[in-house]
């Protein structure tokens, strides 16, 4: 092996160090093992460098906006340098608006609170929760899950085609699903949303943190994103696009910051003149250290390359695939096929078992972290496992005792922070259990497996 392949082996092997990577925890069989956090999607650790800017932080920590101090000063400068770092991080436009929300799920209730009237919306049945039910107040297509990126296009297309040009328009899509991890076909969406005078946003919560995302180059008109899931503890969100419907809708918030005028009017009443800018939806006092742990983790991500992190995982992803495929009781879902590009998100079904109990005894015995449930996605959770789309369920395990059939799925989830020994203990525990069964008993309590004592 030459030097240079050798260096080259050694980039895409490095991980980017995440909080909790050392912690152990006890197994039902006695001892500790290092705890193998694979429920990425879900939240995913926060990077040491994002723990180590906040905490460089903290103590200088002030009101912004609002204060003549020193303090008050350096955090406004902070806040707003932030907001350039996700612009620059997301390749903007230059009239783009970055507003600062909670989470991807306030990001989208926003923007559906500033749909223009008789505003028409498109959204596929595989969406999140997130993007699937903000849209109480608008007309709402959703449109039947599609099984390859070409499909998903044309049925966006032939719903477009029969609507009214003269009306506004947008269509809702992920980068990525929070179920499948397969990519979706974003740019292809985005110009055909565009020939029906449609707008579009991304929902990149799975996506970014995986793979970069170019407003610019997808063609979308915003985007929408969480800090949890990108490293970046502290509960923020982003919203980015363009700043004409944001402008002329109400503020997502009535309060101090959102306002640039306040009057008492001669008949006893107030006359408010709101801001045109991003503040106009940040009412009140912002999580200052949420925005600035997501400004650290876009820089960490660009410096790290996305080249290096999507090959690192794309091994990964390898790795736990291949393993799964050397167990016949095990079923992968997907809606494009096993050759359909995705980011490192996989759920499954294992027949025989109730997959609550298939997690339970993963964390149990092994100290893997995984997700059962319907991931907030039930509509395509319930397409993928062939049951009624009508049948009622939970965003975690239905009652059903470990052995009894459950409508749920297990998910399987890692990224930039994950150590190869976390997938590989993953495969081998699966390989076990389902070779083996539990070595523990186990009972249902309040809808979840958990160990029996």
């Amino acid at each position: 092996m030459s030097v240079s392949t050798a260096v080259a082996d050694q980039t895409i092997c490095a991980q980017l160090p995440v909080l909790g990577r050392d912690v152990t925890v006890p197994l039902v069989t006695g001892g500790e093992v290092t705890y193998a956090a694979l429920d990425y999607a879900a939240s995913a650790p926060a990077l040491q460098r994002v723990w180590d800017d906040v905490a460089a932080y903290a103590p200088y920590y002030g009101s912004v906006h609002r204060g003549a101090g020193y303090l008050s000063q350096l955090s406004t400068d902070l806040f707003e340098n932030s907001r350039t770092t996700v612009a620059e991080f997301l390749d903007c436009r230059a009239d783009d608006q970055v507003v600062f929300t909670r989470s991807t799920t306030d990001s989208l209730n926003l923007l559906a609170g500033a749909l223009p009237a008789d505003c028409q919306v498109f959204v596929f049945e595989t969406e999140h929760h997130a993007s699937l039910l903000p849209w109480r107040d608008a007309q709402v297509t959703y449109l039947n899950a599609p099984r390859t990126p070409q499909e998903a296009v044309a049925t966006l297309e032939g719903a477009l085609a029969g609507r009214d040009l003269q009306g506004p328009a947008l269509v809702c899509v992920t980068g990525a699903s929070n179920v499948t991890g397969e990519l979706w076909p974003v740019r292809e969406l985005a110009a055909a949303a565009h020939a029906h005078g449609a707008r579009i946003v991304l929902d990149a919560a799975q996506l970014a943190p995986h793979h970069p995302v170019s407003v610019r180059d997808l063609d979308v008109d915003w985007v929408a994103f969480s800090g949890h899931k990108l490293y970046a503890p502290f509960g923020s969100g982003v919203l980015a696009g363009r700043s004409d419907w944001l402008r002329e809708a109400k503020p997502y918030l009535a309060g101090g910051g959102a306002s640039r005028k306040v009057s008492r009017r001669t008949d006893g009443g107030v006359d408010v003149e709101w801001h045109e800018s991003a503040a106009r939806h940040e009412a009140g006092s912002p999580n200052v250290i949420g925005v600035y742990s997501i400004a650290s983790a876009c820089k960490a991500l660009t410096e790290a390359g996305f080249d290096t992190l999507v090959a690192r995982e794309q091994q990964l992803i390898e790795t736990v695939r291949a393993g799964l495929a050397e167990v016949p009781e095990v079923r992968v879902l997907s809606l494009f096929g096993d050759d359909a590009p995705r980011v490192g998100v996989i759920s499954f079904v294992v027949e025989g078992w109730n997959s609550s109990h298939f997690a339970a005894a993963l964390s149990a015995e092994y100290g893997i972290g995984v997700r059962d449930g319907l991931f907030c996605a039930h509509p395509l959770v319930r397409t993928l496992l062939g049951s009624d789309p009508q049948t009622q369920g939970e965003c975690g395990a239905p009652e059903a005792a470990p052995g009894e059939k459950s409508l749920n799925a297990i998910r399987v989830s890692f990224g930039a922070g994950t150590p190869d020994e976390h997938v590989e203990r993953f495969v081998r525990a699966v390989k076990e259990l389902v070779r083996d069964g539990a070595k523990w008993n186990y009972r249902t309590e309040d809808g979840r497996c958990v160990p029996a004592v």
